[in-house]
């Protein structure tokens, strides 16, 4: 008989996806802005040959959602707590907020060496970072430039048959970092929607998924969908490029 896939095995994945079932922003804001928790995001984006920005959202998002499910976020393979618990607990029991920066060369691979996971879809690369509070950063992601960069839209062939879309507002005219954020919350919101055995299933795919704009018309069906209990939808705190409120993504599995 096959051996199981190594995430069926896991007796404490069913403990870490539940944190994701149970929602995030429990807890108000700090009084001290430089205590505010966000989840670092690193874009490797080469001066010579970037990434398509598709390719490069979608390892954003497996990245997130796979960290956050990772056995070091929370009950691991021995059912003890994971190293990065206690900082990824108080991260999702507050607002999770998410930072993108920019990385090439000698950064990139620096970063490499502080805590997260990376993901590489078609050549795409990102990194996802454990959360930690903004003002006490590790002076290697300090230094990444957060705006300044972006990449142009490309038009990917049509997303595979059974694999989750996050469609990406079209008409908000997000920057790559600011939708780079925004298909990081949709994918661990995604995770969280699903019953626990359909996220295990996911996870043994490793996440995979496909981002893709949405025009406006296709955008007024997905929200539809979303009344309808049809796709999970990221609003966003608009402290950055959008209104408050704004619908900025909806995950959708086929």
């Amino acid at each position: 008989m096959p051996e199981p896939h190594p995430v069926f095995a896991d007796p404490g994945f069913r403990s870490r996806h539940g944190v994701l079932a149970g929602g995030y922003g429990h807890r108000d804001d700090p009084d001290d802005p430089s205590a505010v928790l966000a989840m670092p995001l690193v874009l490797h984006i080469p001066k010579a040959e970037p990434p398509a920005r598709s390719a490069l959202l979608e390892a954003v998002a497996v990245a997130t959602v796979a960290l956050c499910l990772d056995p070091r976020v929370g009950a691991g393979e021995d059912g003890g707590p994971g190293e990065w618990q206690d900082a990824f607990l108080a991260w999702n029991d507050a607002r999770i907020r998410k930072v993108s920066r920019r990385a090439r060369g000698a950064q990139w691979r620096a970063v490499q060496e502080i805590d997260g996971v990376t993901v590489d879809r078609g050549g795409a690369q990102a990194r996802a970072l454990v959360p930690g509070p903004v003002g006490d950063l590790d002076p290697r992601i300090a230094r990444l430039q957060i705006g300044g960069t972006d990449l142009p839209h490309d038009d990917p062939v049509d997303a595979p048959a059974g694999v989750p879309v996050l469609w990406v507002n079209a008409a908000l005219g997000m920057t790559v970092g600011k939708a780079a954020a925004q298909v990081g919350h949709a994918s661990m919101l995604l995770a969280g929607a699903l019953d626990v055995d359909s996220a295990r299933a996911w996870a043994a795919t490793g996440f995979r998924c496909a981002v893709r704009d949405a025009d406006p018309g296709r955008w007024s069906e997905l929200a539809v969908g979303v009344e309808e209990g049809a796709g999970v939808a990221v609003r966003d705190a608009g402290f950055t490029e959008v209104e408050p409120g704004s619908m900025t993504v909806i995950a959708t599995v086929s």
